[in-house]
């Protein structure tokens, strides 16, 4: 320890953080002695990985993946075989893929492979209504490798600032931490369903270079993560223009762009679409935004797929961002495939449409009701108050704790919000994230909570967050 790079000690990552580590060691100990326990499985809700708590698969997304990676399968002495298990626009599709691609096992072109990113531009062009270039999107290992790789272009040095959102989610405070940039923290309003004003952006800028710290980027998570929020579309525009007027890059992180639980009310626009709608003294606005297989309905974490589009970014620049990708080589192949059907689905008319529908559709009803669920379980639980979710897949409920509990969280060497989550996860096998680790305003305590867990068990999971906080309220009320 004495010799690792003391950049590398410094970073913390809170949803792998000690609660999963100790939700781990549960696991294993209910696999080798069930009865030791006062339940009967864990259930992580600290990490957005929707088919480790038992989503499904996209069918026709998982036909395509098996036939690239097997393409004997689509040779001629199996074709009627074949034929009889996968449908006729799967077949077509890994075909077409398969030909632009020649073998999974291969290298592909550092940006990523070419037919691909055109159909990435063409989602793009279909979502906004302007006009994608497929030389300006880079493929990536999801959307975290794409966000570390710009975080780490924009650093020169240690007096560079990046503007992250308080609550935040660790990978941002992480990286920073990780190039030795400087974390210039504006916080979200939790009473305004976690929005924010331009007051408060200045302000962070403001105290940032009293301390002679340059600031180049902001990074904005929309939907929110772990706040849940979806920002209004002048929330946007304020944004653009603040970053416009103040130089700064700005960095929108929008994974969560499909998870949209309340569309009449807070429908998700992009930044490049409403940057683009703004007049012509905005169209230089520097603009780097981030999307991911992970999520969405899709939910195919372990794939590694995704994207970032480059707006109004200097040519030498991209130059440099090419270099580095290059680096690397290219991002795996799989996770790519799975970008070209995430933006490139079945439509009305193919084959496998009927289900791929039911199958999204069915998902997302799902995730509606769940969020709706677990926000109410919570706003029920004494001197606790959570916001519904707007988007993405978390809630951030706020806990008001006693005296007592937080002398008690201090003698046992934790911040009260852990003391409180680690309660949690050792009485009801539950693990979520202590707001600490993304960030929250000082005198607050919070807990991220996913709400991926299967419906069916919702009723008993919610009966037992409820009976833990009545037990854990009175044993430690003043």
């Amino acid at each position: 320890m004495k010799t690792i790079h003391p950049l590398v000690k410094n970073v913390e990552y809170a949803v792998r953080g000690a609660l999963p580590i100790r939700a781990e060691a549960l696991s294993e100990k209910l696999r080798k002695d069930p009865s030791k326990l006062n339940f009967d499985k864990v259930i992580f809700c600290n990490i957005g990985n929707p088919q480790q708590l038992n989503q499904k698969p996209i069918t026709f997304f998982r036909q395509v993946a098996s036939l690239c990676e097997n393409p004997d399968l689509l040779k001629a002495e199996n074709r009627l075989l074949v034929s009889k298990l996968y449908p006729a626009d799967a077949i077509a599709r890994a075909e077409v893929l398969l030909k632009h691609i020649g073998s999974v096992g291969a290298y592909s072109h550092s940006k990523g492979i070419a037919h691909i990113r055109e159909n990435v531009a063409k989602f793009i062009e279909q979502r906004d209504g302007y006009p994608s270039n497929p030389d300006d999107i880079f493929l990536t290992q999801g959307a975290s490798e794409g966000v570390q790789r710009v975080i780490h272009l924009l650093t020169q040095d240690k007096q560079v600032g990046i503007m992250i959102p308080i609550p935040q989610y660790p990978l941002y405070s992480a990286t920073v931490s990780l190039v030795d940039a400087a974390p210039v923290p504006y916080y979200l309003n939790e009473k305004e369903d976690w929005g924010l004003d331009r007051d408060d952006l200045e302000k962070s800028l403001e105290e940032a270079q009293k301390k002679d710290i340059n600031v180049r980027a902001l990074v904005i998570i929309n939907p929110g993560n772990p706040t849940g929020q979806c920002l209004s579309e002048e929330n946007i525009r304020e944004i653009i223009r603040f970053c416009h007027e103040k130089r700064i890059v700005l960095l929108a992180d929008e994974v969560y762009q499909s998870n949209i639980y309340q569309p009449q009310h807070r429908p998700f626009h992009s930044f490049k679409k409403v940057l683009r709608s703004m007049g012509p003294e905005y169209q230089d606005q520097e603009l780097f935004s981030f999307h991911s297989t992970s999520k969405g309905m899709i939910g195919e974490c372990g794939r590694r797929g995704g994207y970032f589009e480059c707006v109004n970014i200097d040519t030498e620049v991209m130059d440099q961002l090419y270099k580095i990708a290059s680096i690397s080589l290219c991002p795996n192949v799989h996770g790519q495939i799975m970008v070209d059907l995430m933006t490139n689905p079945p439509v009305e008319g193919d084959p496998s449409y009927p289900q791929y529908k039911a199958e999204i559709e069915a998902i997302y009803q799902s995730l509606t009701r769940r969020a709706e669920k677990l926000a109410k379980c919570f706003n029920n639980l004494e001197g606790v108050t959570c916001n519904d979710a707007e988007g993405a897949m978390y809630l951030f409920p706020r806990i008001r704790l006693s005296k007592k509990a937080i002398k008690a969280a201090e003698d046992a060497g934790m911040t009260p919000d852990s003391f409180y989550s680690m309660a949690m996860l050792d009485t009801t096998g539950v693990c979520v994230v202590p707001g600490s680790g993304f960030g929250q305003e000082p005198g607050t305590y919070h807990f991220r909570s996913t709400f991926l867990p299967e419906e069916n068990l919702f009723e008993d999971f919610c009966h037992s967050l409820k009976q833990f906080h009545s037990n854990f309220m009175d044993k430690y009320r003043d």
